[in-house]
C-alpha cells in the first residue's frame, strides 16, 4: 500500500506558515549556510508564484514545499533543494538566470533552466503524438526517445531526479482530480516517468509511482490486494520476527555485526508477478522476506553461510551479484529457504555501500560522500549504469536492481539511509553534468519528432537524418527560430528546421573533416553517392583516356570488349566499365590485362598444392596515435582494445564489452561473439564510438576471398591492393582440386570502413571471383 513520510503542514496550514515549518525541519546536517540558501530560495519561489493554484486544488507554493521535501527524504543536497523550489520561476517576476545565479548560485541556475527545457518538453509532446495513428512498436520507439531525450536536455541529472520529484507530489495530489484525469496522470507516469526512475535506479521513487499509477489505473485490484494485505499483516510479521531473532542469535554467536529488517512488499510488484504467474495472491510464496545488513563484502559470505547452515536453501532461487554484478552494477546476496513452519522465506545480503546503490541510484552520487572527497570509482560506476541503462530500448524489461531470486521485479528497501550510515549528505557540491553522461543527443523536427544523433553532429547532419534529398537540398538552417551556419554544433532538446532550395546541390566541402560540416558516416555516404551520381560524365571520359593509355603502355591492340567486360563485373553497359575506371572503382591495369589475356586459362591443378600456404608475414609500418580510437560513451578515459576476432576499423558500427580486468573490448556489433552471448553476459555490453581519426593510423582486418582457381588470380589480386595503396601484412592461401576452388587470406591496414568496403569492391570485380568477406563475423 501507498504510504509516504512528508514534513509537510496540514493541507490548511497557510503556505507562508506551512514555509516557515517546513524550513524549521531542515535537517541540521544541511549547516546554517544550507538553511539560509534554502530560505533565501523559499523567498524567490514565494514572491514568483504568489497566489497561483493547481488543478489539483493544491497552492503552487505547497507544490514546490512538497517536491522539495521528496528529496529531502532522498537525502538531497541544498543546492538540488532549491532549484526543486525554484523549478518554473525563470521569466516570471522579473526573476531571470542572472539572478539565480547571483543569489543562489551557477548550479542551482543551471538545473532551474534545465527544468524549464524539460517543461517544454513535456508541452510538445502531446503535439509529436497528435494527428498520427502509430503502430505499437512505433509508438514504444517514440516513448523511448522521449524518456532519452530528458536524460539528454539536462545539463545536471540531478535536474530529473527534482522532475521525479515533481510527478510523485503531483501524484500524490491527484486523487482530488476526477477519474479521466487522474487516469491520464497515471498512463503519462507509467510510461514515462516510472521508467526514468528505473533509469536512474531511484527505487523509492519509482515504486511510489508505480503503486500510485496501479492505484488510479485498477483501483479494484489494488484495493484488493490491500486488503489481503492487511488480513495476513500480523501472521507474516510474526513470522518474520521468529527468523530475525533466530538469525541475531546466531550472527551474536559468532560476533557477526548485523542488522536485520523485513521488507516490505510493493502493491504494484506483487500485482505485476501475479499478473505474470497466471496466480492470485495466495500464489505469492515470497511474501515473508527480510534483509541482511553487515559491514563489509566477506562478512556478506559469512552471513550466507549463517543462513544457509539455519535453513536448506533453494538452488535455482540464489544469485550472487557480488562476484557477478548485474548489468547496471547492482551487487548484493539474494537467497531463499525453506525457513521455519516449512514456508519460504528470501533473504538479502548487502553492506550500506551496495544499499545506497540500490536503494538510490544515480541520487546517491549526492547523497553521502566520505572526508576524503569524491569515490572517483564510484562515479565511474553511475556512470556506467547510466550508460547501460540508456541502450535499453524496452524500459519495463530492465529488471530491478534490488529484484527477488528469479522473480526481475524490484522490491521495497525500507530502510532509512541516514540511520544506517550516520554520514551526512554533501551541501553544495556540483552534480554530472550532460557532458560526462551523454551518449547521444536528441534533437526535435518542427512537428516535435525527436531524432536521435551522435554528439558534435550538425544541421546538415539532422537533414541527412530526415532523408537523403532534404540533404541534398539543404540550403540553411533555424535552430530554435535562430539562422544558424550549417556547421553549428547541436544540443539536446532544440528544435531544428532544414531550409530547402529546389536547385540546391552538395558541396565537395561537405566532405572536409577541417570545414566540419558532417559528423556522421551516413551523411558523408549520402554526399559521396550523390558525386558519383551526378559525375558520370566525367569519370566516363577520364576512364577511355585511361584505358587506352595502359593498352598503349603494355603493347595491347585487342579492342576492348566493354559489354562482355559489363557482364564480367556486373555491371549493366560498357560505359559503366569506363566509368568505374574514371572512378577508382575498377583498376585499370586490371582491366588492360582482362583484355590481353584468354579468359580462362588454367594452371594445371595437379602442380598446385591441396594444403595451405604458411602465413607469410609482411613488415607492418610502426602507427602512432595521440588519443585513444575509441572511448566509452560518457567515461573518455576508461581503458579499452580493439579485439582480435573481427577487427573492428573506424565507421564500423562497434560495441563494447565490460571485461575483468581488461576494461573494454571492442567489437563489430555483427561479431558473432556478441550475437550469441547468453543473457547474464549481455549485461556487460556497453555503447562506444569512434573518436576522430587521426590520418596515419592504420588497423588491422582480414579479407576472405573464394574463387575459381586460374593462373594469374593471386597477381591479379596483389595488383587490386596495390593500386589501392592498401598495405599487406600477411598472406594465406589454400587450393581446393577436386573443386577447382581457391580460398585465400590477406591481413591488411585499412584507415576507415570506407577504404575496406572500396577494397572489397574492387576485388568483387575481379574475373573468377565468387565471394569477398572480412573474417570475423
Amino acid at each position: 500500500m501507498v504510504t509516504h513520510h512528508t514534513t509537510l503542514p496540514d493541507a490548511g496550514t497557510d503556505d507562508a506558515e506551512a514555509a516557515a515549518r517546513w524550513l524549521a525541519q531542515v535537517p541540521t546536517h544541511y549547516g546554517e549556510d544550507g538553511r539560509a540558501r534554502i530560505a533565501e530560495a523559499i523567498a524567490l519561489m514565494q514572491r514568483c508564484v504568489g497566489d497561483e493554484w493547481l488543478e489539483t486544488g493544491e497552492s503552487a507554493a505547497r507544490h514546490r514545499l512538497g517536491t522539495a521535501d521528496i528529496l529531502m527524504g532522498l537525502r538531497l543536497d541544498t543546492e538540488t533543494l532549491c532549484a526543486a523550489l525554484l523549478g518554473g520561476c525563470i521569466g516570471r517576476a522579473e526573476i531571470d538566470a542572472a539572478t539565480l545565479d547571483a543569489q543562489c548560485g551557477a548550479g542551482v541556475s543551471r538545473m532551474v533552466q534545465d527544468l524549464g527545457r524539460i517543461a517544454q518538453l513535456a508541452e510538445l509532446e502531446p503535439k509529436a503524438r497528435s494527428g498520427t495513428r502509430e503502430k505499437p512498436r512505433e509508438h514504444a520507439r517514440r516513448e523511448e526517445n522521449l524518456r532519452r531525450m530528458l536524460l539528454a536536455i539536462a545539463e545536471d541529472v540531478r535536474a530529473i531526479l527534482v522532475v521525479l520529484a515533481e510527478r510523485v507530489h503531483l501524484m500524490r495530489a491527484a486523487k482530488q482530480l476526477p477519474a479521466e484525469r487522474r487516469r491520464a496522470l497515471a498512463q503519462d507516469t507509467t510510461r514515462l516517468y516510472a521508467p526514468l526512475a528505473n533509469r536512474l535506479g531511484v527505487w523509492q521513487l519509482k515504486w511510489e509511482l508505480e503503486d500510485l499509477s496501479l492505484r488510479y489505473l485498477e483501483p479494484d485490484e489494488y484495493q484488493r490486494i490491500a486488503r489481503l494485505l492487511r488480513e495476513r499483516r500480523d501472521e507474516r510479521q510474526r513470522y518474520i520476527a521468529e527468523a530475525i531473532e533466530r538469525l541475531q542469535q546466531e550472527f551474536a554467536r559468532i560476533g557477526l555485526h548485523a542488522s536485520i529488517n523485513g521488507r516490505p512488499k510493493h502493491i504494484y510488484s506483487i500485482w505485476r508477478k501475479m499478473q505474470r504467474k497466471r496466480v492470485d495472491i495466495d500464489g505469492i510464496f515470497d511474501l515473508r522476506a527480510v534483509r541482511i545488513m553487515v559491514d563489509t563484502e566477506d562478512d556478506c559470505y559469512t552471513a550466507l553461510s549463517v543462513v544457509h547452515s539455519l535453513w536448506p536453501y533453494i538452488p535455482d532461487e540464489f544469485d550472487d551479484y557480488i562476484s557477478k554484478p548485474k548489468g547496471n552494477l547492482y551487487r548484493s546476496l539474494h537467497t531463499a529457504v525453506t525457513g521455519p513452519d516449512g514456508k519460504v522465506l528470501e533473504v538479502q545480503i548487502r553492506t550500506p555501500e551496495m544499499h545506497q546503490h540500490a536503494e538510490y541510484g544515480v541520487a546517491a552520487h549526492w547523497a553521502y560522500k566520505e572526508a576524503a572527497g569524491h569515490d572517483a570509482a564510484f562515479q565511474r560506476r553511475i556512470v556506467l549504469m547510466r550508460n547501460w541503462l540508456e541502450r535499453t530500448l524496452e524500459a519495463e524489461p530492465a529488471a530491478d536492481p534490488s529484484a527477488d531470486p528469479g522473480s526481475g521485479h524490484g522490491e521495497a528497501a525500507g530502510a532509512d539511509p541516514g540511520a544506517s550510515s550516520g554520514r551526512s549528505p554533501p551541501v553544495g557540491e556540483s552534480g554530472a553534468t550532460h557532458q560526462e553522461v551523454a551518449a547521444s543527443i536528441y534533437v526535435l523536427t518542427p512537428q516535435a519528432k525527436v531524432v536521435e544523433l551522435p554528439p558534435g553532429a550538425t544541421p546538415l547532419d539532422f537533414a541527412y537524418a530526415i532523408h537523403s534529398e532534404v540533404g541534398h537540398h539543404c540550403r540553411g538552417a533555424r535552430v530554435d527560430g535562430r539562422i544558424v551556419p550549417l556547421t553549428y554544433k547541436l544540443a539536446s532538446g532544440q528544435t531544428v528546421e532544414i531550409i530547402t532550395q529546389k536547385n540546391a546541390a552538395p558541396s565537395r566541402d561537405w566532405l572536409s573533416v577541417h570545414h566540419g560540416y558532417l559528423t556522421t558516416s551516413r551523411a558523408r555516404n549520402r554526399v559521396r553517392q550523390w558525386f558519383k551520381q551526378q559525375d558520370y560524365e566525367r569519370h566516363l571520359s577520364e576512364g577511355r583516356g585511361l584505358l587506352d593509355k595502359e593498352l598503349t603502355r603494355l603493347g595491347i591492340e585487342t579492342k576492348p570488349a566493354l559489354e562482355q567486360l559489363a557482364e564480367r563485373f556486373n555491371l549493366q553497359r560498357g560505359d559503366d566499365v569506363l566509368a568505374a575506371i574514371g572512378r577508382g572503382d575498377l583498376a585499370v591495369g586490371t582491366i588492360a590485362r582482362q583484355v590481353g589475356e584468354p579468359r580462362h586459362e588454367r594452371r594445371d591443378a595437379s602442380a598446385e598444392s591441396a594444403q595451405p600456404v604458411p602465413l607469410i608475414q609482411g613488415r607492418r609500418k610502426r602507427q602512432h596515435q595521440d588519443r585513444p580510437e575509441v572511448i566509452v560513451a560518457g567515461v573518455p578515459d576508461l581503458m579499452t582494445q580493439i579485439a582480435s576476432c573481427c577487427h573492428p576499423v573506424p565507421d564500423d558500427p562497434i560495441i563494447g564489452f565490460i571485461t575483468r580486468g581488461r576494461g573494454v573490448a571492442v567489437h563489430r556489433a555483427n561479431c558473432t561473439n556478441i550475437t550469441s552471448l547468453g543473457d547474464e553476459e549481455q549485461e556487460r555490453l556497453i555503447e562506444v564510438e569512434w573518436t576522430e581519426q587521426p590520418d596515419h593510423v592504420a588497423y588491422l582486418v582480414d579479407i576472405v576471398i573464394t574463387a575459381a582457381d586460374r593462373r594469374g588470380l593471386l597477381r591479379d589480386v596483389s595488383s587490386v591492393l596495390a593500386d589501392e595503396e592498401t598495405n599487406v601484412i600477411a598472406t594465406e592461401t589454400q587450393t581446393d582440386a577436386a573443386h577447382d576452388r581457391a580460398s585465400m587470406r590477406f591481413r591488411v591496414e585499412v584507415s576507415d570502413v570506407d577504404q575496406l568496403e572500396q577494397v572489397c569492391s574492387k576485388l568483387r570485380q575481379l574475373s573468377d571471383v565468387i565471394e569477398v568477406r572480412r573474417s570475423g563475423r
